[in-house]
C-alpha cells in the first residue's frame, strides 16, 4: 500500500483546494423585455428565446 513519505504541509493542502471555487451564472439582459435572464435559456419573463416565442406565459 502507498504511503507517504512526509506530512503534507498546511500551505501544500490549501493551495490545491484553492481552485473550488463557484462561478457566477450568466445573467443577461433579454432583448426583448429587458429583465435579467440567465444566457442561453427562455426568457421566464415573455417566453422568448433568440428572437422567436418559444413558450407561452399567461399574463396575471
Amino acid at each position: 500500500m502507498a504511503v507517504p513519505k512526509r506530512k503534507t504541509s498546511k500551505a501544500k493542502r490549501d493551495s490545491r483546494r484553492a481552485n473550488w471555487k463557484l462561478s457566477v451564472p450568466g445573467i443577461v439582459e433579454c432583448p426583448q423585455c429587458h429583465e435579467a435572464k440567465l444566457a442561453h435559456r427562455v426568457c421566464k419573463k415573455c417566453g422568448y428565446y433568440d428572437g422567436k416565442q418559444a413558450i407561452e406565459v399567461e399574463k396575471a
